[in-house]
């Protein structure tokens, strides 16, 4: 049954993506960055609803009256595409910082070229940090939220990466709030994986951290912090007994 509906939800995908991009991108070329990022929030919109029908994977968030008033950072855990489509519905609008070589690819990069995302060439090291701050300080002003996965790349349920301070120095530089976020995604839509299970997707979201009110590598620690323990709090059976016993 996994299989067959993973198999479906491929070919919805197949299907789907490149008809909307036929239609959607010549439109969305000649429209408001605002109106052009709601047109492609629909296709995120899509994926997330077809996920909910066809895989089963259904999500509940916490924390909602967590959410600032103004345009704010997320930091958030990267551990699928899910969530890059359903943050889309679960928070104000947004960009996302990502790999620029992801608009290459056909009418899914050429999509999200033409939406608030902030494309960094990762192997520039201190330029990328300035790319971050330059775009999302007008990603901010704009009126979007900025989107940043602070480990880098997907990391599987259970397992941390190094937390970088890309999103911190953004925060710290425009003023904007950070919202941690947690959440299991990848216990049901596995990184690179053809198979994805039925399941509940938890997205936790944290107390805003006021970014005028400490250092960047502050910012950065109380993220972690934060997120970390949520996720051990929340998912347990993520973590090994070992990482859950102190002293051992």
């Amino acid at each position: 049954m996994i299989f067959l509906r993973s198999l479906l939800f491929q070919i919805l995908l197949i299907l789907v993506t490149p008809l909307y991009g036929f239609v959607a991108l010549p439109i969305a070329a000649l429209l408001p960055l605002a109106v052009r990022y709601r047109l492609f929030a629909n296709w995120a919109a899509f994926v997330t609803h077809a996920a909910r029908i066809v895989l089963g994977i259904r999500y509940q968030v916490q924390g909602l009256e967590n959410l600032p008033a103004q345009p704010a950072v997320i930091l958030a855990k990267h551990q699928s595409a899910w969530e890059t489509c359903a943050f889309q519905s679960i928070f104000p609008p947004q960009g996302y910082v990502l790999k620029r070589e992801l608009l290459l690819i056909p009418f899914f990069g050429w999509g999200l070229a033409l939406t608030p995302v902030i494309a960094i060439n990762r192997k520039a090291g201190r330029d990328a940090l300035k790319q971050v701050a330059e775009q999302g300080k007008k990603r901010l002003a704009q009126g979007f939220w900025v989107v940043i996965f602070p480990e880098g790349t997907r990391v599987a349920p259970g397992q941390k990466g190094k937390y970088k301070g890309g999103g911190a120095l953004l925060a710290s530089a425009s003023k904007a709030p950070v919202v941690p976020v947690a959440h299991n995604a990848g216990e049901f839509w596995p990184k690179n994986s053809f198979l994805k299970k039925p399941g509940l997707i938890t997205v936790s979201i944290g107390p805003a951290i006021d970014a005028s009110a400490h250092s960047a590598s502050e910012i950065t620690a109380r993220a972690e912090e934060w997120i970390e323990a949520e996720m051990h709090r929340l998912f347990p059976h993520h973590y090994t007994r070992a990482e859950n016993t102190p002293g051992e």
